[in-house]
């Protein structure tokens, strides 16, 4: 992961080369937060495929980067 100020600092410092998938430091927060709020009670278990494929569905990250194999 790499953090970026702007579109602009993204396009130099890719050089020409294809771009991944990029979000800004907000979706991030929301993503870790939905990701990984819910691991501390002693009672958790690990999601499914699925269960994390809605946690990104409902976060708006779609596209073939998002899609979980």
């Amino acid at each position: 992961m790499n953090l970026f100020r702007s579109e602009e600092h993204i396009e130099r410092w890719l050089g020409g080369r294809e771009s991944g998938a990029t979000i800004s430091v907000g979706k991030l927060s929301e993503l870790a937060h939905a990701w990984w709020s819910d691991r501390l009670p002693p009672e958790w278990q690990p999601r499914t495929r699925e269960l994390n494929q809605a946690v990104l569905d409902r976060l708006g990250l779609d596209g073939p980067f998002w899609q979980l194999a």
